[in-house]
C-alpha cells in the first residue's frame, strides 16, 4: 500500500515484529491499540492521543474487512480497510498502522508484546492479549471513553434522519 501525506507507517505482521525489536533497542515504549475505526470520530481521536501520551510509538491495529463483518455484521464496515489505514496513517498521533484478520489481536500482541495495551473502557471485561502483555512486564489500560460518541450511534443517527 502507498499513501500520500501520511504521519504513521503501514507495516505489515512481519516488518511490525522486525520494527518492534528496534524500537525495543532503543529503549522506546511502545504502545499498542487497537479496534475497527470504521468511521473516525472525536472519541477515536481522543483515545490515540491518550494512548500516545503513555509511550514514544503508537501502533494501532485495525481489524481487516473480514474480521470487522464477522464482528458487526454484513453491513460494515461503512469504509474499506485499505481507507480506513489511509485516513488512520494521517492521525498525528499514530506512529505505525496494521491490519489484522482474526477475531482479536490476540496473536498479534503476543508476537509484538507492547510495553503498554490500551483498550477502550468498554472492553475493560476482557482485553485481547492481556495475559501475553503481562507476563512480558508490560501494563494494560483499559481508557475511558469520550460520552456521545460511537460509529453504532453515528450510522443509527444518520439513518434516523
Amino acid at each position: 500500500m502507498s499513501y500520500i501525506e501520511s504521519v504513521g507507517v503501514f507495516y505489515n505482521r512481519e516488518q511490525l515484529i522486525e520494527v518492534r525489536a528496534r524500537w525495543k533497542a532503543a529503549g522506546k515504549k511502545v504502545v499498542f491499540t487497537n479496534g475497527c475505526y470504521d468511521l473516525l470520530h472525536p472519541g477515536h481521536i481522543r483515545l490515540l492521543e491518550k494512548a500516545r501520551s503513555l509511550g514514544d510509538v503508537l501502533i494501532l491495529a485495525l481489524n481487516s474487512d473480514a474480521s470487522v463483518r464477522r464482528l458487526k455484521g454484513p453491513a460494515r464496515p461503512l469504509i474499506s480497510q485499505n481507507e480506513r489505514v489511509e485516513v488512520s496513517l494521517g492521525v498525528e498521533a499514530v506512529d505505525a498502522v496494521t491490519l489484522f484478520d482474526e477475531d482479536t489481536p490476540r496473536e498479534l500482541i503476543a508476537a509484538v508484546l507492547p510495553d503498554v495495551l490500551v483498550k477502550g473502557a468498554d472492553w475493560a471485561h476482557w482485553i485481547a492479549g492481556r495475559e501475553e502483555v503481562e507476563a512480558s512486564g508490560g501494563v494494560v489500560m483499559p481508557l475511558s471513553l469520550e460520552p456521545g460518541y460511537s460509529t453504532t450511534g453515528i450510522v443509527e443517527t444518520i439513518l434516523a434522519r
